[in-house]
């Protein structure tokens, strides 16, 4: 299926767009889940976008194990994947398939860690701030299990939360650079499948004092 702007595919890249997205330097993705919950919660959707806006989205099955050509992406060292809050999508690559997502960068960290004269790191803050664009988040909590009857505004908003990510890395990446923090945001990228293993083993505030 082929909406304006965004290819639709049930379980899997083809591999035309795979091609696509493995030539790039990196791809934004970002993730639509039946709730928050890891381990309840399935994965519905998986959207990628890559630096000319091409967006693909990926329509996961109940059940669904393997994606042999998203998995190919998501594991190639060769493409950066760019999430925002990368821990919460990493962890949803691993527990549907297995596989360990690199490498990454998160637009949440960064902003954390550049936009210091801000509290709010929130997707919606951090489009409109670094990209002009302000992203409709009304359908944010929808039936995404319904794949095969998605609506077109539930298409838009998977796609939009991707078509702006790269733009984001790319002035976060010169803010990290002009405050001598993108090494430790790297570092901190490196960290997430830590926490990954941590989120799905249930533990909470393991590094806390108490």
């Amino acid at each position: 299926m082929v909406l304006e702007n965004v290819q639709v595919f049930d379980e899997d890249l083809d591999n035309a767009s795979l091609s696509r997205y493995m030539a790039a330097q990196a791809v934004a993705i970002d993730t639509e889940t039946m709730g928050l919950v890891l381990g309840r919660d399935r994965l519905c959707l998986v959207q990628i976008c890559d630096d000319l806006g091409f967006v693909s989205a990926i329509r996961i099955s109940k059940g669904q194990t393997a994606a042999p050509n998203l998995e190919k992406l998501l594991t190639s060292w060769d493409v950066t994947k760019v999430f925002h809050y990368a821990r919460f999508d990493v962890a949803q690559f691993k527990v549907t398939f297995g596989i360990e997502t690199a490498p990454i960068f998160c637009t949440k960290i960064a902003s954390k860690l550049a936009r210091t004269y801000t509290s709010i790191h929130g997707l919606k803050s951090l489009i409109a701030e670094l990209a002009g664009v302000d992203l409709d988040k009304s359908i944010t909590s929808s039936d995404w299990g319904n794949v095969d009857n998605l609506s077109r505004e539930q298409y838009d908003y998977a796609a939009n939360d991707v078509r702006y990510l790269l733009d984001a890395k790319e002035k976060l990446t010169e803010m990290l650079k002009r405050e001598s923090r993108e090494h430790l945001a790297q570092q901190c990228f490196q960290v997430v499948p830590v926490l990954v293993a941590l989120d799905m083993l249930q533990y909470q505030n393991i590094f806390d004092h108490r």
